[in-house]
């Protein structure tokens, strides 16, 4: 319903645009940014406009879709953009005054599979960066691409700083030394919750214990979950690493830069329907 209510919200607005097109002066700045290419209405591409009320509906709905399955990226997804407003605005400020921040803001770099070089990050040594992120995407068999697009945030920028957040989770999964199994993933939005501040890293925090085990659980509260907030809390703002630049540079030393310290555990990477079936 809110689907089909955003589509005539954004028809109305295609026709005061070709009536007058000084009402889309945000429409003539994300084009001129290239936050992506094409031609399109709204803020962005993909763009849905809703009124705080739908928004408010959207974020109950797929919050209890993502705690009935947590792997429903693409409700989790809509959880994030109807909830993380604030957060958002902290982290582009963070970014605008940050001299490498800033320039990601700028010039708007994505992290896909058509803008990575799979051939020279594949020939980079064991311990770079790039070398270890594309082992993780191998091991866990994951793909940049799966990240959804942003559709409900109504500010151009913001959208680009949650796109931005979305595209690096992998990158941190690979900087924390964690698989996508369900613990893993827990680690990782501990660490995010305590970094971002945002809702959705906050409640699948609090949430995602549920679905672990006995023996999961207790590496999780005595061991993993205190490093993960620890590191959350003490790096610097994982956003403001422009790291399309840095494949070359090794693992350890993007760590102690960014204030990160090496995981207490190595866990093993396991395919996450496996690994879904043995947590439950």
């Amino acid at each position: 319903m809110w689907l089909r209510l955003g589509k005539s919200l954004k028809a109305v607005h295609k026709r005061r645009c070709f009536l007058n097109p000084k009402v889309c002066p945000h429409q003539l700045h994300s084009r001129s940014i290239g936050f992506t290419d094409g031609v399109y209405d709204g803020l962005y591409p993909g763009h849905i406009h809703t009124t705080p009320m739908q928004k408010a509906l959207l974020a109950v709905g797929s919050g209890v879709a993502a705690l009935q399955d947590p792997y429903r990226h693409d409700m989790v997804a809509v959880l994030g953009e109807t909830t993380g407003h604030l957060s958002l605005k902290n982290l582009r400020d963070k970014m605008r005054n940050d001299p490498e921040g800033y320039t990601i803001l700028t010039e708007r770099p994505r992290i896909k599979l058509s803008t990575l070089d799979l051939s020279q990050m594949e020939s980079l040594p064991d311990g770079s960066f790039g070398r270890e992120y594309l082992r993780f995407l191998e091991d866990n068999n994951v793909t940049p691409d799966s990240r959804a697009d942003v559709k409900f945030v109504d500010n151009e920028e913001l959208a680009y700083v949650m796109q931005r957040y979305r595209e690096v989770h992998d990158l941190l999964h690979t900087l924390l030394g964690m698989p996508t199994n369900m613990l893993g993933e827990v680690a990782v939005k501990w660490f995010e919750a305590a970094q971002t501040g945002l809702p959705m890293c906050a409640l699948g925090a609090v949430l995602g214990p549920l679905r672990l085990n006995a023996r999961r659980l207790q590496s999780l509260f005595t061991t993993l979950g205190p490093w993960a907030l620890r590191n959350g809390w003490q790096s610097r703002c994982v956003l403001n690493i422009f790291y399309e630049r840095r494949w070359e540079q090794s693992v350890e030393d993007l760590r102690k830069e960014l204030n990160i310290e090496p995981p207490p555990v190595i866990l093993s990477a396991t395919n996450k329907n496996v690994q879904k079936k043995k947590d439950e």
